[in-house]
């Protein structure tokens, strides 16, 4: 196969109406000899903030001489992006490699393993093949029935910020969801972002029922924040000055999860010394994330999917541009709250340019635009991301704002797009300051 056929069949195997469980990924991985028992972990699961700290908790692993694994979901650009080793991502070659590995023993299976099992299974393969010290595991849905959570217990499990995401399959109160990602809990340590008294009663009871130890971080660390759209600084005790190439007004509390996590580790022997942990948050990339693709008008591209990353979004908009209004391009998926992520900034717009996702669960760019008419800022529904883009900076000008949420799943589109535009339109001004210097 080529990476082509590789990935299509890969993506052929779609997981709704599957049981959920961790029987076909346990399968599949025994099969394979395996690879996961040779693999140590940092676990991470919550509803916002886990892709941050993940990339955050990595670089420092890498900084301090670690061979590092990274697994993420999804990808803004190339299928590649989930699968890292060392900062690199995996190579199409290696994909096809992996999958011609584990095909065979995945046909022959009675139960057909789901694409994210696959891509799990093909990971631990990879994480095996690199010789990883150690990988960073991020959780695709929940946590107890995820397939990430066949591993055994981690060097420390980790759970971010817990919110109303995935209610169908989670449940419709946050102490469902609560419960659902403290099933990544098996003992060992236990690092929390915290929030409301009924999330961390539910860490708490199980950590206590499993013999976990819970370490619960100190946002009472950070101090003296500073906010650009190149980053964040701020203070953090003991360490002085830290400097994150984050944007987000809320990136400070995941870099405080993910040092805690990195302090546990280190008093489990691993050896992280202080300047890694400054100089590896000081080079973390994370794409899709309150990131900052370029200016006239200042053209941001952030993946909030939930009303709680909507929220963090917004809080984030108005410390950066005050009373400012912005264009919005959304797109969303049909089974998301709509309404409870528009609301935190509609306040905040100027306009709304619906787009749809390259996605089948997602929500038509007519059927948004029309649920989006009730906020009172005038609404464009645009048949393809491109045009989205284009009208959004068109309605900004140079001294506007853009902003693209709604979905992970429109990054990748929006990013491609906002570079096809800034190109042409850079030929268009050359071509125009040649033609007037030869004139003149």
């Amino acid at each position: 196969m080529d990476i082509g056929g590789t990935l299509d069949f890969i993506h052929s195997v779609k997981w709704r109406g599957r049981k959920p469980g961790l029987g076909r990924t346990r399968e599949l991985l025994e099969a394979l000899g395996n690879p996961d028992k040779s693999l140590k972990f940092v676990h991470i699961a919550g509803t916002n903030g886990k892709g941050s700290t993940a990339a955050c908790i990595e670089s420092v692993l890498r900084q301090a001489g670690y061979r590092t694994g990274l697994f993420i979901s999804p990808y803004v650009l190339r299928f590649n992006e989930r699968i890292q080793a060392c900062g690199e991502h995996i190579t199409d070659d290696e994909i096809v490699r992996m999958a011609e590995i584990m095909r065979p023993y995945a046909e022959v299976m009675e139960d057909t393993p789901t694409e994210f099992e696959l891509i799990t299974a093909l990971a631990m393969q990879f994480f095996k093949y690199k010789q990883c010290d150690i990988v960073v595991l991020e959780v695709g849905m929940g946590g107890e029935l995820d397939s990430t959570n066949v591993i055994d217990t981690p060097e420390a499990a980790v759970i971010t910020a817990i919110g109303f995401d995935h209610v169908k399959e989670l449940g419709p109160a946050i102490e469902d969801i609560a419960m659902a990602k403290a099933g990544i809990i098996k003992g060992g340590d236990v690092v929390i972002y915290g929030g409301s008294p009924e999330v961390e009663a539910v860490f708490q009871s199980v950590s206590q029922e499993r013999g976990a130890k819970l370490h619960k971080a100190d946002f009472m660390r950070i101090a003296d924040e500073r906010f650009s759209l190149g980053g964040v600084s701020f203070s953090f005790e003991p360490y002085g000055d830290i400097t994150l190439p984050l944007a987000g007004t809320y990136q400070p509390k995941n870099a405080a999860v993910a040092i805690t996590a990195l302090e546990v580790l280190r008093a489990k022997g691993y050896c992280i010394k202080d300047e890694h942990i400054k100089n590896g948050l000081g080079g973390v990339y994370w794409p899709g994330r309150f990131e900052v693709l370029g200016s006239k008008p200042v053209f941001i591209l952030d993946g909030s999917h939930n009303p709680q990353g909507a929220e963090a979004t917004a809080e984030s908009l108005q410390c950066h541009f005050r009373d400012k209004k912005l264009v919005f391009i959304i797109g969303v998926m049909a089974d998301k709250d709509i309404d409870a992520i528009v609301r935190h900034i509609a306040p905040l717009a100027e306009a709304f340019i619906a787009v749809r996702p390259d996605n089948p669960r997602a929500m038509d760019e007519q059927s948004l635009a029309n649920r989006l008419e009730r906020y009172g800022a005038p609404v464009i529904a645009c048949g393809s991301v491109d045009a989205g883009v284009a009208e959004a900076i068109k309605i900004a000008g140079e001294d506007g704002a853009v902003c693209a949420l709604g979905s992970l799943f429109i990054s990748g589109d929006v990013r491609e797009a906002y570079a096809g535009y800034t190109k042409k339109h850079s030929s268009t001004s050359k071509n125009c300051r040649t033609e007037s210097s030869e004139g003149s």
